[in-house]
This record gives structure tokens, sequence and C-alpha cells, in this order.
């Protein structure tokens, strides 16, 4: 950058930040997204009642209780009154909204996709998170060339919705979420070239794909459109280790490091956390079948990632579900929240 561009760029961004202040907004949000209370929505989808929210409406009444500024989740199935109730709930709290939206798999649900589009947008959000694909690398694919296929379709599927996100002011962030290494993700968004496209960033995710959590950070900020904040343990086990969130300042990841990255990236970015209580998540890296789609980083980040685990021993156990009663699985889902926001309230000013 020649000098003249960065003492213009410098004042853009002095000038961005004085109107910031000046209308009295935050220079980033605390949130919570959708998954950080999945055990109360499989709830909800199961019809078992005595439920904290039923929709996307009681779940912003539920979360802003727990002390969330912002509320990332899917708009998708309120109606139009419960839309525009929740609209000026928001507007009334000063609650940042973001959305959570399907990518089409194929030109025939472009008509649908538009139309979440749009309705997200009602909602005043300007930001919604997508992902690529719902499972696990190392689970879903066996061979490269499925993975490559998969690549190749991602890279159309989003040229595809772009005009789309163009046309209605929307950004899409697109997670990590342990299907793409860093690279690969940071290529794509490089070869899509949109402003309307970036990355949602997750502090812990790429842990499965043995990759080091503040590169993976530091490589996708200056893509950043949002953020899933998380703390993360690890533990040996056989066939690699195991993988679990654990409530923030608990873990071993760096936070306020990141936190610095991704603000000096957006420091309009907000920060939605992601604190999913469940069992820990089997990463099997020692088993030949889990390198079927990288097989040349096999020699470059298992030892890296065995030696993690063993420098970073659990400080205490991390969360689980198994064996326990419903009941006890929500209040643990709810305290683990509680503890993690109010990390968040102390950490992120």
């Amino acid at each position: 950058m020649k000098r003249r561009e960065f003492i213009a760029t410098a004042a853009a961004l002095n000038a961005a930040v004085t109107y910031l202040t000046a209308a009295n907004v935050r220079s980033s949000s605390i949130g919570i997204c959708t998954f950080s209370c999945n055990l109360q929505w499989q709830a909800v989808r199961q019809n078992k009642g005595n439920t904290a929210f039923d929709d996307a409406s009681s779940f912003y009444d539920y979360v802003r209780g727990l002390g969330a500024q912002a509320v990332q989740t899917s708009f998708r199935d309120l109606d139009p009154q419960r839309l525009s109730a929740l609209l000026a709930k928001s507007e009334n709290d000063g609650i940042g909204l973001e959305g959570d939206i399907r990518l089409p798999k194929s030109s025939t649900e472009l008509e649908t996709f538009e139309h979440e589009v749009k309705w997200t947008r009602q909602t005043g959000a300007t930001v919604a998170r997508a992902t690529l694909m719902g499972g696990r690398r190392y689970e879903v694919f066996h061979k490269f060339e499925d993975f490559h296929d998969f690549y190749r379709d991602a890279k159309k599927r989003l040229e595809m919705v772009e005009p789309i996100l163009a046309k209605h002011g929307l950004k899409l962030a697109i997670e990590n979420h342990k299907d793409l290494t860093f690279d690969e993700q940071a290529l794509l968004l490089r070869q899509i070239s949109s402003v309307w496209i970036g990355a949602l960033v997750d502090t812990g995710n790429n842990i499965a794909l043995l990759e080091e959590p503040n590169q993976v950070v530091e490589s996708l900020a200056p893509y950043a459109m949002s953020v899933h904040l998380k703390d993360m343990a690890v533990q040996p086990a056989r066939d690699g280790f195991l993988l679990s969130e654990v409530p923030l300042g608990t873990g071993f990841l760096n936070l306020h490091r990141m936190i610095a990255t991704l603000r000096a990236s957006n420091p309009a970015i907000v920060f939605n956390l992601e604190m999913a209580t469940r069992d820990p998540l089997k990463i099997p890296c020692q088993n030949d079948d889990y390198w079927s789609t990288f097989p040349e980083r096999k020699s470059t980040h298992l030892d890296a990632a065995m030696d993690l685990v063993k420098r970073h021993p659990v400080v205490q156990p991390p969360p689980a579900i198994s064996g326990k009663p419903p009941d006890r699985q929500l209040s643990e889902e709810e305290a683990n929240n509680r503890s993690s926001l109010a990390w968040m309230h102390k950490h992120i000013a």
C-alpha cells in the first residue's frame, strides 16, 4: 500500500470510529448463537414442553435474560406478525440481530434462498451465518475425489447466491465448520472476491482438522464478518484425542489474542458465544481414513497436534451429557452459557 493510500484508509477508519462513537454504537457486541442452546432447541423440536422458548422471538427474550447483547439465529419459521414484533423489540432494546440461513444446493432452491434472505433482512440483520455442509470432513468424505467435488461445488453455490445477497444487502458469513482448512477457505473467499461473502470465524472448530487455533483466526480475520467465540479442551483418547467446548476462560485457547485480532480486522464485529454442552467429540486422527482427503498433511500436522494435546491437560472435567436426566442437561447448558457470557462482559469491553 502506498503512503497516500494508507493515509486515506486510516482517515476513513477514524471517521467510521468517530461516527460509531457519536451514534452510541458499540465497537463490537456480545452475542449468542443458536447452538449454545442446542439442548433446549432439541427439546423444542421434540415437543417436550416446559422449554424456555419455542421460536426465534422467545429465544431472543431468553438469551436477553442471560445477558446477551446480540442474537444470531434463524428467522425462517416466524410469521409476519411475530417477525414484526421481534424487530420492534430489538430496535427498542438496541439489540443486534444476525441471521442463520441455509445455502441452496442447486439452482432449483434459489427462490427459497432469496425468500429467506429477504425475510432475514426484514429483521434489520445485515449479516447471516451459513455453512457449506453440516457434517465433519473426516466423517463425510472417504476419498479425495469426493472432497474435491464438494469444494468445486461450494464455489459454484457461492457464485450463484452472490447476486441475491448484493440485491438485498445481506452479508453471508461462511463458518469454518470442520470442513475446510483455513487456507482452503481463504482461497475460496479470494476466488469469490465479493464484499457480500466472507467468513464466520469459529475459534475452535479447526482443531478437529489439527490446525493451530491462533493461526486459523489470524488467517481468516481479514474476511471476518462474524464470530463464534468458544474455548476448548483436549484429552488423549484411543485413535486420536477428544475435543470439547468448555466455558470461556477454562480452556487452553488464547482468547484475548483472538479477540484483539478479530477486532483489528473488523471493529464492529459481533462475538457470538457458541458454548456447546455435549459429550466430547472424537477426533480419530490416528486412523488412516481420517487423512483420506488431505494425505500430505499427516507428516506435517499429526505430531504437532498430539503434542498440543499433551501440553494442555484438562483443568476440569469437560461438559458431558450422556446418562444425565434431561432437566440436568438443560440446567448445565444454561449454567455454561451464563458463565461464558459473564466472562465476555468482563473481558470484551
